[in-house]
Order: C-alpha cells, then sequence, then structure tokens
C-alpha cells in the first residue's frame, strides 16, 4: 500500500516499509547507465551522489529500518561501485568509497535520525538527557 507520502507499507505484524520501489528508483536514476565510460568516475559519483542517491534515501526517515533493510541499501551502493570500477573485491570497493567520500545509505539513514532526535529535543525545550531546564 502506498501512502500519500509516497511510502509502500507492507502487510506485516509491525510497520514495516519496503525498500523496493526506493531500489528501483535510484537505478532508473542511475546516470552510469546513461553516461557510462564517457565521464570520469569522480564525476559519474558526483552525479550520483547529488542526483541519484537522494530519490533512494527519500521519506525513509519516516521508516523503522533494520539492519538488513539497511544492509539492503548498502548493496545497491556496493553494487554501483563494483560495476564503476570493474572489480568484484569489496576491499577495492570500500578504499574508493572512502577515497571518493562517497557515504553509505546506512550511515546517511544514521545521520539524519541522529539530527531528528536532536531536533526534538530542542524543540521541546529540553536540555541535556530529557532535563527541563529550571
Amino acid at each position: 500500500m502506498q501512502t500519500s507520502i509516497g511510502i509502500f507499507i507492507i502487510r506485516s505484524r509491525t510497520f514495516k516499509c519496503s525498500l523496493d520501489h526506493s531500489k528501483k528508483s535510484f537505478r532508473a536514476c542511475s546516470f552510469f547507465a546513461k553516461i557510462g565510460r564517457v565521464a570520469s568516475e569522480e564525476v559519474t559519483l558526483q552525479l550520483i551522489k547529488v542526483k541519484c542517491l537522494p530519490v533512494l534515501l527519500y521519506r525513509l526517515e519516516a521508516c523503522p529500518l533494520t539492519k538488513s533493510d539497511l544492509q539492503s541499501l548498502d548493496f545497491v551502493i556496493k553494487r554501483l561501485f563494483v560495476k564503476l570500477f570493474t572489480t568484484k573485491n569489496f576491499e577495492i570497493v570500500k578504499y574508493c568509497q572512502e577515497y571518493f567520500g562517497f557515504a553509505l545509505p546506512s550511515v546517511l539513514w544514521a545521520k539524519t535520525i541522529d539530527c531528528r532526535k536532536l531536533l526534538d529535543v530542542q524543540l521541546s525545550g529540553k536540555t541535556d538527557f530529557g532535563h527541563n531546564p529550571d
């Protein structure tokens, strides 16, 4: 079921979102298939970071993601690097991600959630550790 805000909810005992639509949208957006080897890896990754990564992460802060969900999102990026750098060695993939400053979706999602929690605390007027200022 798709909600009015574009999140796909899976029928489950607990609230759960489908990541399939996000992953398919990311693949459709991917510039790698369109520009191939014409542009440098740096340009390709910058385009993907700016144009495609937001598509993958769109509205996911509203979803409770499991470790398996996060690994699934990370795998999409790892596969992109495997194709871009024509390697199957995940150590090389990891090195390239670090070299080009390309954070995995799980890292970006965690930072977004941490920022939301901090903002919620600030908006509620609470200070350190949830104590009200007196």
